[in-house]
């Protein structure tokens, strides 16, 4: 069963986290010796991964079709490599409508293969910072500023797949929102050499909600991230509702979403990544809302990458 991230995960000083703490550090005890016995194995074409610490919702995928497009226009011969979960074909989708080359597979290590013998000349994983198994050329570490690092604390007192200070590990930090020299000041006392660059969602279709009151829906990793990014762009958000992240819809669920809006006198909207899952009903009432990723000062970003190859 798929939950909600609990609250207290953004609270720096709260009594669930610290009852957890313990729990925590036994968890980052049993993957640091499990890490250990990993086999890491090196590959012909050059690796980047874009990963995360905090657990989900920092805008990996969008990432890697970005970069990929981007070595396509160097004549690069990019393959995204995904993990294969049978619950997240809509991340599948959505890579499949922008770019013909994924490769997926329970094991990283074996996708990769798989892009080498196609022809690929580079590999771009969508998550896969913790995955030991595979060498990395280059490592990219997605934060959003709105929850950045939520209390700190690793999992399950807090939202963190691992410490922050395993970061070291990375080239590139890239940071969806707002500028915050705190934190940059944090990432530079764990690691002076890494770059920092920023990035923001661009609304594609925007003009099309202009002064229409707005019912929005989502079920990804961080949805109060989606209702932000609408309000940012003036949206009149009357009313919201959050699925678990990649949350399986029922029919019957949207049709009360869609009673509720038409009700309401209220536009129905959810991110790309929903309505490809709901895609299936045929609703006509429910608008998507696609976003375009832009980064700011891109040519460095694509530079650095570049040269790191």
């Amino acid at each position: 069963m798929k939950i909600n991230k609990p609250k207290f995960w953004e609270k720096k000083y709260n009594l669930i986290s610290f009852v957890l703490l313990p729990a925590s550090l036994f968890l980052q005890l049993i993957i640091k010796i499990r890490n250990k016995f990993v086999y890491q194995r090196s590959f012909k074409i050059p690796i980047i991964c874009v990963g995360n610490i905090y657990l989900g919702g920092t805008g990996k995928t969008p990432l890697v079709i970005y970069i990929a497009k981007k070595l396509l226009k160097y004549n690069k011969n990019p393959a995204i490599i995904k993990k294969f979960y049978s619950d997240h074909f809509d991340e599948h989708e959505l890579i499949n409508k922008n770019l013909d080359c994924l490769f997926t597979n329970r094991l990283r290590h074996q996708a990769i293969k798989k892009a080498e013998e196609k022809n690929h000349d580079v590999a771009i994983l969508d998550d896969g910072f913790q995955d030991h198994s595979v060498k990395k050329d280059i490592n990219i570490i997605c934060f959003n500023s709105n929850q950045l690092i939520g209390n700190g604390f690793t999992l399950p007192a807090g939202p963190l797949r691992e410490n922050i200070n395993t970061i070291k590990k990375s080239q590139i930090v890239l940071i969806n929102g707002e500028k915050n020299k705190d934190f940059e000041k944090k990432i530079f006392n764990i690691s002076s050499s890494i770059k920092i660059f920023y990035s923001k969602y661009l609304l594609l279709d925007k003009d099309n909600f202009e002064n229409k009151n707005v019912f929005a829906f989502a079920g990804i990793g961080n949805p109060e991230n989606f209702f932000e990014t609408l309000k940012k762009n003036n949206f009149k958000v009357k009313k919201k509702f959050i699925f678990p992240d990649h949350y399986e819809f029922q029919k019957k669920e949207i049709q009360n979403l869609i009673d509720d809006s038409l009700k309401n006198n209220l536009e129905l909207v959810t991110t790309e990544k929903d309505f490809l899952r709901i895609s299936k009903f045929g609703f006509k009432e429910v608008k998507c809302i696609k976003v375009k990723l832009e980064i700011i000062d891109e040519e460095n970003f694509i530079k650095f990458i570049l040269k790191s190859l």
